[in-house]
């Protein structure tokens, strides 16, 4: 029996050239929208709903009485409650409560996708990594690894992640696909010392000029938050 086809998709401006319809596709955008998502759904939030608009936020926010939350470039927007750092929702806040979240890269990347005729959509961090990869294996279909990327251009944070997975599951997929090659020897090459390898990021130094080193840490930091999020009518709930 032949395997499931697995890709990584380096940036959002791939995506038309690939056959997504029989796809489960992991949106993957380490810092920081994916790694905020598996925290809040970890901490018990019943649901969040990703929006690409702040607009939209702002109006499904008092919709269904929910958090606001989101960025635009690394800062809080004006006018919701919440920024996208993963450590601002704890059990106390996010407890059977709705998040609306709307971010730079990944809920773009996710609408792009479910507009494409995703199969499946899930979203995928190094908090969430055991949960992502144990889905892939058992849900037998091809995967696309979609890299967020940032503002379209390539990022390590996130093709550090795809190879965290491909490692994992390889012998599961039929991979002949360049940039899955080259995600899973980056992160075979800097697994031990990731937490060192990532300061030299581009979006590590623009982050961290805000503060934000501890979030960025905990963004690669395996199965903290281990639940899958999956994207079910217009939500993301846990799988």
């Amino acid at each position: 029996m032949s395997k499931p086809v697995l890709h990584t998709l380096l940036s959002p401006r791939l995506l038309d050239i690939y056959d997504i319809s029989n796809s489960i596709v992991v949106v993957i955008d380490v810092f920081r929208a994916t790694s905020t998502i598996a925290t809040a759904l970890y901490n018990g939030a019943a649901r969040v709903i990703p929006v690409d608009t702040v607009e939209k936020c702002i109006e499904i926010g008092n919709k269904v009485h929910g958090i606001t939350a989101g960025e635009r470039d690394g800062k809080v927007i004006e006018g919701l409650a919440h920024g996208n750092s993963p450590a601002e929702y704890p059990r106390s806040l996010v407890g059977g409560k709705t998040l609306v979240l709307t971010t730079t890269n990944g809920t773009r990347l996710l609408h792009m996708a479910l507009n494409n005729g995703a199969a499946e959509v899930i979203t995928g961090s190094f908090p969430n990594l055991s949960a992502v990869c144990k889905h892939l294996v058992t849900g037998n279909k091809n995967v696309i690894l979609g890299c967020s990327a940032w503002k379209d251009r390539f990022n390590l944070e996130d093709t550090l992640f795809a190879g965290a997975v491909i490692d994992r599951i390889k012998e599961h997929f039929t991979i002949h696909c360049d940039s899955s090659l080259m995600a899973e020897q980056m992160y075979q090459l800097h697994k031990e010392d990731m937490k060192k390898f990532i300061r030299t990021t581009t979006h590590w130094h623009r982050l961290a000029s805000y503060g934000l080193e501890s979030d960025l840490e905990y963004c690669v930091t395996e199965d903290v938050a281990d639940v899958l999020p999956v994207y079910k009518n217009g939500d993301l709930v846990r799988g």
